[in-house]
């Protein structure tokens, strides 16, 4: 038979568990988003002017580093702002949510960048990072959840119109991106 102590013990570890199950990933960063989206437009508008696909492709994967280390460092730093702790299980759950499909996008564009498959890129991308940003989103805010279907929605439409890829990227990495951003950083406390 339990005591009373180790059965309030059991209920309270039971309650911690279901809060932390329900939470939600608060710290997704306004202002770093929007920061993200502007490197994004200015990637669109030199990849387009780059005379090589290798080039065109460099310029996004040092566009796909500055935005990556603004958003990890708006997402400490909107965390410590807060009190939010980001080793817990929401934020460890957001981060595998979006962290898998980009590995994931990284292997694909080695596989893409070997055969030469650089028109295949865009939608790739826009899948994969949409993928990531919608699943994430479940621990996160609504906005979270419809930014990765419209990443998603720019996705297809890369991969029905391969031709316009680089416009798709900007659209979507760009201005996507800036104006989820902005809605977050207004409605979600920056």
């Amino acid at each position: 038979m339990t005591s009373l102590g180790e059965r309030a013990a059991d209920d309270l570890a039971f309650i911690r568990d279901a809060m932390a199950r329900t939470a939600t990933f608060t710290a997704v960063p306004g202002a770093g988003g929007a920061l993200m989206g502007v490197v994004g437009l200015i990637a669109a508008v030199v990849a387009f002017r780059q005379p090589t696909a290798d080039r065109w492709l460099a310029v996004w994967l040092v566009a796909a580093g500055l935005a990556a280390a603004i958003g990890v460092t708006a997402i400490v730093r909107k965390a410590r702002r807060a009190g939010l702790a980001l080793d817990g299980r929401t934020a460890r759950n957001f981060t595998l949510a979006l962290v898998a499909p980009l590995a994931a996008g990284a292997a694909i564009t080695y596989a893409l960048w070997s055969a030469g498959l650089y028109s295949a890129m865009p939608g790739v991308w826009l899948l994969l990072y949409g993928t990531g940003v919608l699943i994430g989103g479940v621990f996160a805010v609504r906005v979270v959840r419809v930014t990765g279907l419209l990443f998603m929605i720019f996705g297809f439409a890369a991969v029905v119109l391969p031709q316009y890829g680089n416009v798709f990227l900007g659209a979507g990495f760009g201005a996507l991106q800036a104006i989820g951003g902005i809605f977050i950083a207004r409605r979600h406390g920056g």
